[in-house]
């Protein structure tokens, strides 16, 4: 299993978020979890393009400490809302014949959901932790109505596992 950390980016991890505080608690349980016990972390980073202010370079680019990379952990940089995207990552990805992913991160309905999809298109066993993904108010939903459609209604049983957040933990430390 690999646990994909997905934008949480300095310019997105804050107050506005869904559940804000649980998100950040749970992602940081679920990276530890993962280091302790020799699970690969790969962190991404959604870059909008140069003079976006969301761009390699740009403050708010740049991971958030409360989820900060360890030196050996892989990075990869995506703009395209699916890590899929990234070609480097894919190969990569092959290269180690890994079929099960766990994703954390933002924004629930957009990278998110274009990575838990794309992943099941490839086969792979899509895990999302309860409370591990995030996102803000947009024109047709609420925050918390976003979030619930996704991890309630939209991936259970069709493109992912979406299990408690101690489930999630047991499956870091089998």
């Amino acid at each position: 299993m690999i646990l994909l950390s997905i934008d949480i980016q300095k310019g997105i991890t804050d107050a506005r978020l869904y559940n804000y505080e649980s998100f950040v608690k749970n992602s940081q349980l679920l990276i530890d979890a993962a280091r302790k016990k020799g699970v690969e972390v790969i962190h991404f980073q959604h870059d909008d393009g140069p003079g976006t202010g969301f761009s390699a370079g740009d403050e708010d680019f740049e991971i958030a400490p409360v989820v900060a990379p360890l030196k050996n952990e892989k990075r990869f940089v995506k703009n395209i809302n699916s890590c899929f995207g990234n070609k480097d990552f894919e190969k990569y990805l092959a290269q180690i014949n890994e079929k099960e992913l766990m994703i954390i991160g933002l924004q629930t309905n957009f990278c998110i959901d274009a990575t838990v999809k794309s992943a099941f298109e490839r086969g792979f066993t899509v895990i999302v932790p309860q409370g591990a993904n995030s996102t803000f108010d947009n024109a047709y939903m609420n925050k918390e109505t976003t979030y619930k459609y996704y991890n309630e209604m939209m991936w259970p049983k069709r493109f992912a596992k979406c299990v408690a957040l101690e489930e999630a933990l047991a499956m870091l430390k089998r």
